[in-house]
């Protein structure tokens, strides 16, 4: 059962604070004011023209504050839609210039003063309602008795009922007089949508809107919408943005009921769920439930890249934005932290999806871009090193200016900044005569400048050089005195060689008597059972894994299976075959002895080989149900036998491709007498098919062609004897080809 994240009560996200909204009967709009003020509606709405602000010619009725109120306008008991009542508070602005010189009026321009200071003031307020998708101006006239005009004082406010909205929408909202005497007031205001509502049952277009469950179940985040079996609507998920508009993600129309599955990956902060009835004008309902979630705010930071534009512009590329800031950091070679160069450089502030630029002169690949947030390192990439290439060893040095051409260096190192010319023991200290030396001369690389410092990057690359040449030299003294010494013992050398070789020999023969698992005394056991590696060290190099399987029909194929083997091992390439595995075989019994060798083979990214002789090919078909049965019986060591049970339900299921190849010998068996169920893997007719069979055994890291060729006549070269032996010329009897009791056992 899914274990319960958060839960979506009434409808998308958290439910806020339920309001209790008052009802308003009948569709007219009407307008009331303050005691002592009147007030007047006009009927017709106006063309929304706000006009330039002109000087006031006297005390004037201007707009100071917008109030809003959410009500209901009810046309029935249980049919209301949203509304907005608008109060907009009023003031008295200006006042009345005295004249300068009361003498130069005279009388008459004192009465003609005196009447309008007196008079009652008027004034057409302007309401401006903006709410996708309408838009709408209505004018207010308001009147203001004499006895009621303070200057500066407020008098009063006048309502306005209501501007109807759609539920979950952003109505913006304008106020200002005709003509307009200072700046329009404005006011933004969010309305809820069914979830906040005590009264959505009396709001039709809450009726219908889907409800949705939100819960998560171990990494994945189930959205359960819980509708009627006949009901259709739409959701959509976006990623809102603060700027611009929103990314939509993921869109379809559905019917109801339905589970929608997320990856916890796949939230982010922004990512918003929008859903709908599919019905005209229906109410779109949107929430971002994902804002908190700490696990959505690392998918964030994973998801955001640093992306460069210009060898000295770059920027944030994330699905939302978010809060940090970036500065330069110092990469050395090696593993050390990033050392951020800050000072001499600021940390910058970045937003996502703007291009951003430091005052840098040249760039280099150890420069790197450090993106904190909330002061913890979130992002860190050098974005240099694609264009100019990896890491070098170079060292920074940090030029500080101070007053009267005062000037100070250090070098960044992991330590800290080591003061040059300094007696420290670190590799900067040590080489700081030179460091002066090369910026003086001019080759360091100058990275920044300005009137407080500079940065500069100076090579070390000819101080390491000097270091391994005399590593060199020492080595090569070393071999020279050495050369001298066996020289000058030549007949201890001798003597010494001699040892080694009759250990080696011994060694050997140690090897021989428990090879084939008999006792000392026994008769000696064909080179053909050796793995080459006890001869030849170079061969054992790792290569590609390759396991061989073949039916024992006689001694003599034994000996062309050993000698193939043999020559493969001279090859990059690690060869398994029961041949050289007796005495673990005996111990772990044929079929787990191959299980294990096969289950690891194919782990590696080998190859099985099955090498397809007459013997082969009866005991495939015999298990194949072709009615051809194998005569005979075969030893306690034939591993193709044993190996049937397993390699048969590779074929038959197709997996068989890219993990096995097949192979015969040209004179012995045509690859077209292979059953055809093992022919859905190439088959290679040895030795003429020689390259393609060694190209197939060495993929993915094939040699090149002409080098294939060579190692292709270097293996036929170490098989052809084996051929020779066992094809003999015409008129001499073949060896027995026969499958015999003990035609495997070559021990």
């Amino acid at each position: 059962m899914p274990v319960p994240w958060f839960l979506l009560s009434l409808a998308l996200g958290r439910s806020p604070i339920v309001l209790s909204l008052e009802r308003l009967v009948g569709p007219q709009d009407a307008t009331h004011c303050s005691p002592g003020l009147s007030c007047h509606l006009w009927d017709s709405d106006i063309l929304c023209l706000p006009g330039d602000i002109v000087p006031a010619p006297g005390p004037v009725l201007a707009p100071t504050h917008l109030q809003t109120e959410l009500v209901l306008r009810c046309r029935k008991e249980t049919y209301c839609d949203l509304c907005v009542r608008v109060a907009v508070h009023l003031a008295v602005h200006g006042h009345w210039e005295e004249p300068e010189d009361e003498e130069k009026f005279g009388g008459a321009a004192d009465s003609g003063v005196e009447e309008p200071r007196n008079a009652s003031l008027q004034a057409q307020v302007v309401l401006s309602f903006q709410a996708y998708p309408t838009a709408r101006c209505v004018l207010l006239e308001v009147q203001v008795p004499a006895a009621l005009v303070q200057f500066g004082q407020s008098v009063g406010s006048v309502v306005y009922d209501c501007f109807e909205a759609a539920l979950g929408s952003e109505v913006r909202i304008w106020s200002y007089t005709q003509p307009r005497y200072k700046k329009e007031l404005n006011l933004t205001q969010q309305l809820p949508d069914c979830r906040g509502l005590e009264v959505r049952n009396s709001i039709p277009s809450c009726w219908a809107l889907p409800w949705l469950n939100v819960s998560a179940d171990g990494d994945n985040v189930h959205l359960v919408l819980n509708v009627s079996e006949e009901q259709h609507f739409g959701l959509s998920l976006y990623w809102n943005q603060v700027q611009g508009p929103p990314k939509p993600r993921w869109h379809k129309n559905l019917t109801g009921p339905q589970i929608i599955t997320l990856n916890h990956t796949d939230l982010v902060p922004c990512l918003c769920i929008q859903v709908w009835p599919l019905e005209p004008d229906s109410v779109r309902t949107n929430i971002c439930p994902f804002r908190e979630d700490p696990r959505a705010h690392q998918n964030l930071w994973r998801a955001a890249r640093l992306r460069l534009l210009t060898l000295q512009s770059w920027l944030l590329d994330a699905p939302c934005s978010l809060p940090a800031e970036a500065a330069l950091c110092w990469q050395a070679p090696g593993g050390d932290p990033c050392q951020p160069l800050v000072p001499p450089l600021s940390w910058e502030n970045v937003t996502v999806d703007k291009v951003l630029e430091f005052p840098l002169l040249k760039v280099h690949p150890n420069l790197c871009v450090q993106v904190n947030s909330w002061e913890k390192l979130q992002l860190q990439e050098c974005l240099w090193a694609d264009s100019l290439g990896p890491l070098k060893d170079d060292v920074l040095l940090l030029e500080t200016r101070g007053p009267q051409d005062n000037r100070s260096l250090c070098a960044l190192e992991p330590s800290g900044c080591t003061s040059l010319p300094s007696k420290a023991s670190t590799r900067a200290a040590r080489l700081g005569e030179y460091l002066l030396q090369d910026l003086q001369s001019g080759q360091c690389l100058q990275l920044w400048d300005d009137d407080l410092g500079a940065l500069w990057a100076c090579p070390m690359d000819k101080y390491i050089h000097k270091r391994w040449a005399l590593l060199w030299l020492a080595c090569l003294l070393f071999a020279a005195a050495l050369s001298l010494i066996l020289l000058l013992k030549k007949d201890h050398a001798k003597g010494w060689l001699r040892l080694l070789k009759q250990d080696v020999r011994s060694g050997v023969s140690g090897s021989t008597r428990w090879a084939g698992g008999r006792p000392r005394g026994a008769r000696p056991v064909p080179a053909h059972l050796f793995p080459p590696h006890l001869f030849s060290p170079a061969a054992a190099a790792r290569g590609r894994a390759a396991l061989l399987l073949y039916s024992a029909d006689d001694s003599g194929f034994e000996r062309l299976v050993g000698a193939l083997a043999s020559a493969l091992c001279q090859l990059p390439l690690r060869v398994a075959v029961d041949l050289w595995s007796r005495r673990e075989m005996s111990a772990q019994g044929p079929v787990a002895w191959f299980h294990a060798q096969r289950r690891q083979t194919l782990q590696e990214g080998g190859v099985v080989v099955l090498l397809f002789s007459p013997g082969a090919v009866a005991l495939c078909s015999e298990w194949l149900q072709e009615g051809v049965s194998a005569p005979g019986a075969h030893g306690p060591h034939d591993a193709f036998r044993a190996s049937l049970s397993c390699v048969l339900p590779d074929f038959l299921q197709g997996r068989a491709p890219g993990r096995y190849v097949g192979a015969c010998f040209d004179r012995l068996l045509h690859p077209d007498s292979v059953p055809a169920l093992f022919r859905t893997v190439p088959v290679f007719s040895l030795p003429s098919q020689l390259p393609d069979f060694l190209g197939a055994l060495q993929q993915p890291r094939a040699p090149r062609p002409g080098r294939l060729q060579e190692r292709a006549e270097q293996v036929s070269r170490a098989l052809q004897p084996a051929l020779d032996s066992y094809f003999h010329p015409p008129g001499t009897p073949a060896p027995g080809r026969g499958l015999g009791p003990g035609a495997g056992d070559g021990t």
